[in-house]
């Protein structure tokens, strides 16, 4: 039986690519697709999921949640990810009339399937937030949280010490932190272990493919601006390693920490912080992914573009 999964996303071009494998792969139930602000404004997230969907048509279409149009946010990475978000590939999108707030639809699918369902959160953690704020009892309801974010001792990505979706809504990512959800986080000491070089673009679908056709358009762009703006000759596909780590765990080495999110710091807002004291002040509410076994992570990865082609 697919396993149930709902995916909030803030595209940018590595949500984008984690979204299309996952819509494509027959072991996934994509139930609902819900957008954030976070590398790219609100309205421009909701407009970019969509096109995805569109371009991906898959067998089965998601739910569709749209951002909250009145999301407060502290960056965004349109330096990075393009204008718009998907490198300045342009998609039309049909306009879709009656659009659900992703809070809403995630509240939905929750409570339809409790204990069934896995939230994947690959951007800002501003709708589930605004979930639990408003009905508390959800969170013993939600099968499983992985949540790709924050930095244990890794540099930040955002500024010196925060991670990208922490920071862009700190207060959020604290509501989350302190829920009592099972929750797994997958921060950059991870992520930045698997990083692709120009060579994947020869590993893509063809682009008679939708996947393949895709791909193409968008990546390309993420390539030049890691080049550009960061001076490397590859690029962190950040998220399409979260989606791993919620389908593979066993490839992920965890720990169980006490995390909580600093909201208040001139210099470290958006910081994630560990208790990994011998003995801790509170008791531990995550698993932690310290490491990863890379070249497995990139098998996967090469695999799941050559099965959804």
């Amino acid at each position: 039986m697919a396993r149930k999964i709902l995916l909030d996303v803030d595209p940018g071009i590595d949500d984008a690519m984690a979204l299309a494998l996952a819509l494509l792969d027959p072991r996934l139930e994509v139930i609902a697709a819900t957008a954030t602000g976070g590398n790219v404004p609100p309205l421009q997230a909701t407009l970019n999921l969509q096109a995805v969907i569109e371009q991906i048509d898959p067998p089965r279409w998601p739910r569709i949640g749209a951002a909250l149009e009145e999301q407060m946010l502290l960056a965004d990475a349109r330096e990075i990810h393009g204008a718009n978000g998907l490198g300045g590939a342009e998609f039309r999108v049909a306009e879709l009339h009656h659009q659900h707030r992703s809070d809403k639809i995630i509240s939905d699918c929750i409570r339809s399937a409790p204990g069934e369902v896995t939230l994947l959160m690959l951007g800002p953690l501003t709708n589930l937030a605004a979930v639990l704020k408003r009905e508390p009892d959800i969170a013993g309801m939600i099968g499983h949280l992985v949540m790709r974010g924050g930095a244990l001792s890794a540099p930040g990505n955002a500024t010196a010490v925060s991670e990208f979706n922490i920071y862009c809504d700190p207060e959020s990512a604290q509501t989350v932190f302190r829920s009592p959800i099972t929750k797994t986080l997958i921060p950059l000491d991870v992520t930045q272990q698997v990083l692709f070089t120009y060579d994947l673009l020869d590993k893509l679908p063809s682009p008679e493919t939708r996947i393949g056709g895709l791909l193409r358009k968008i990546l390309p762009g993420v390539f030049r601006s890691y080049h550009q703006r960061l001076g490397l000759e590859g690029v962190y596909l950040h998220d399409v390693v979260g989606l791993v780590a919620a389908l593979h765990p066993e490839l992920f080495t965890t720990e169980e920490l006490p995390g909580d999110v600093e909201t208040d710091g001139v210099l470290t807002t958006g910081f994630t912080v560990f208790d990994r004291r011998r003995i801790p002040d509170g008791q531990s509410n995550m698993d932690v992914a310290l490491e990863v076994d890379v070249a497995a992570v990139v098998d996967c990865i090469l695999r799941s573009l050559a099965d959804a082609a």
